[in-house]
């Protein structure tokens, strides 16, 4: 199985309950309906599906668990850690199960400047032993990975390709023009500007809101792909969809969103106050109520038959 070029990916979320046990069924229903809805990949613990929070043992399961599920969709695995034996153990385990490509942010917490950053990328691709995708999300490690560090890596490793995500929207530009020339792909972690991104020669996309409206975001996948004018309906659905979603913080917005078209989440994984779980119910609610008024499905698709558009 070849590594992903372009298209739109799950950053997906792991459904886990309260005891930390993969909740398996859950998880396969989940996928299910996200291959009907055409997809071509998914991004297995990625920061969507909290995997600080999570342990050696509980990641290497979910990935062997996602191999089996997501056939034949490529899994990429992120393996980043702060320690050097998480990410052996979880490159190893990439290497065991056959997985097509690895993903990799910087170090978190403590500044990484070039050079450690550079180390910390060729480790991860050494224990992995496939195509990698560095990560930038520096919102969350603290470390930007900047374009002088990738061209060092893409000239060393086998670089598959970059996922640019957070607030910094201008930087694809810079990091698109970098990867036409080391021939590597960009793939933006930003949903609500697809038709944008997508126009600027980025891939494609990974990201949260896949695991939610991945019908509309193959459909402005697709309209880029045929050469058609993006439909101004389906982005003005995206912007409604994320205006709500911003009414509760990253990652929590997202189980809240999928529990509103009738999958099973899981449980968050760290403590939050009560206000929160509150206000992501309220999300939910008032999600499921527009999904309705669209004509989209809040009961889950066990079926996995593709979801159509309506614009009425």
């Amino acid at each position: 199985m070849k590594f992903p070029e372009g298209g739109i990916l799950a950053a997906l979320r792991l459904p886990f309950d309260a005891e930390g046990n993969l909740l398996e069924a859950a998880l396969e229903s989940h996928l299910r309906w996200l291959k009907g809805c055409g997809i071509q990949g998914v991004l297995g613990l990625g920061s969507t599906a909290e995997f600080p929070l999570l342990t050696v043992k509980q990641r290497c399961h979910a990935l062997e668990v996602l191999a089996r599920l997501a056939d034949p969709l490529p899994v990429i695995a992120n393996i980043s850690d702060n320690r050097p034996d998480i990410i052996r153990d979880l490159g190893h385990e990439v290497r065991r199960l056959g997985l097509p490509g690895a993903a990799i942010m910087p170090p978190s917490f403590y500044p990484a400047n070039e050079a450690d950053q550079l180390a910390h990328f060729l480790y991860a691709a050494e224990q992995a032993g496939s195509a990698m995708m560095l990560y930038n999300f520096p919102e969350l490690t603290g470390n930007r990975i900047t374009p002088a560090t990738i061209s060092a890596f893409a000239d060393r490793a086998p670089m598959a390709g970059i996922k640019q995500s957070g607030g910094e929207f201008p930087y694809h530009k810079e990091l698109i023009s970098l990867g036409r020339e080391k021939r590597f792909p960009v793939f933006s972690g930003s949903d609500l500007r697809l038709p944008e991104v997508l126009e600027m020669g980025a891939a494609g996309c990974i990201g949260g809101l896949v695991n939610i409206v991945p019908e509309l975001m193959v459909e402005q996948y697709r309209e880029h792909c045929a050469g058609e004018a993006h439909e101004p309906e389906l982005i003005q659905r995206m912007q409604t969809v994320g205006k709500l979603m911003d009414r509760v913080t990253f990652p929590e917005n997202v189980p809240a969103g999928m529990q509103a078209r009738g999958f099973e989440p899981g449980t968050f994984q760290r403590i939050l106050a009560a206000q929160t779980h509150e206000d992501a119910s309220a999300l939910s609610a008032d999600l499921r109520r527009l999904f309705v008024s669209w004509g989209l499905s809040t009961e889950g698709c066990p079926s996995g038959n593709r979801s159509s558009l309506n614009y009425t």
